[in-house]
């Protein structure tokens, strides 16, 4: 059976079985002298992780060409055959040979990308890790250096800027900015001190990070005291 989460190309199959007098894919498989499991695969759209071997003996049984095969069974789009007739042994043979050689392109080719944002998303880790700290709490500082103009720390706000616009480049941004007042949500804030319950106002202290929607640290917030008439 097809799991429910898989491409099902099981009427594809069953149309070029059927001019060949192939019933079951029982008998397909014991045609082509591989495992059921192969065929399978071949069900499921999966011809491009198929080894070749098995791939050429489906396509003999079959009677189409590799490439037909494997771009009905797959997402990967070959060259069409321009030949009116079905190839020679050596030509199969050659042609295996070089389509063998696209697919394992194509592999290393998706695990080159699969590992390149492997280890861009690894080194983006490393990087908030080792500035945890200041990235909670420089924004707090250049807050209160904002509230006095005067002071010389506020001179220093410039200088940060490039890594603002670095963090901004990776998707990174705050949850809200120190001093705004916001209801009270515990999925993205965190009290430091006091009771609120959702909804209520609450103050950012520290703000909190998000990357591309992914929760990093939340903010933490103290509840807003009402004044008293």
């Amino acid at each position: 059976m097809i799991p429910a989460n898989s491409p099902d190309y099981t009427h594809q199959l069953r149309s070029l079985m059927q001019p060949m007098g192939v019933s079951s894919f029982k008998a397909l498989a014991q045609k082509a002298d591989v495992s059921e499991w192969q065929v399978r695969q071949l069900r499921q759209g999966r011809a491009t992780q198929m080894r070749a071997e098995a791939l050429i003996k489906l396509s003999q049984a079959l009677k189409i060409s590799l490439p037909e095969l494997i771009s009905t069974f797959s997402q990967v789009a070959l060259e069409p055959e321009v030949r009116p007739v079905l190839p020679t042994v050596s030509e199969t043979g050659l042609e295996a040979e070089l389509v063998a050689v696209k697919l394992e392109y194509e592999r290393s080719q998706a695990q080159l990308a699969q590992q390149r944002e492997a280890l861009w998303q690894e080194f983006q880790q490393s990087v908030l890790q080792a500035i945890e700290s200041w990235l909670l709490q420089w924004p707090t500082a250049a807050y209160a250096a904002q509230q006095n103009p005067q002071a010389p720390a506020v001179r220093l706000l410039p200088l940060l800027r490039p890594i603002e616009t670095l963090l901004q480049q990776w998707g990174i941004e705050a949850i809200a900015e120190v001093g705004m007042e916001l209801p009270y949500d515990p999925t993205q804030h965190q009290l430091m001190e006091g009771i609120a319950q959702p909804g209520d106002r609450v103050r950012v202290r520290y703000t909190g990070y998000r990357q591309e929607g992914k929760l990093l640290y939340r903010a933490k917030v103290s509840p807003v005291v009402a004044d008293k008439p």
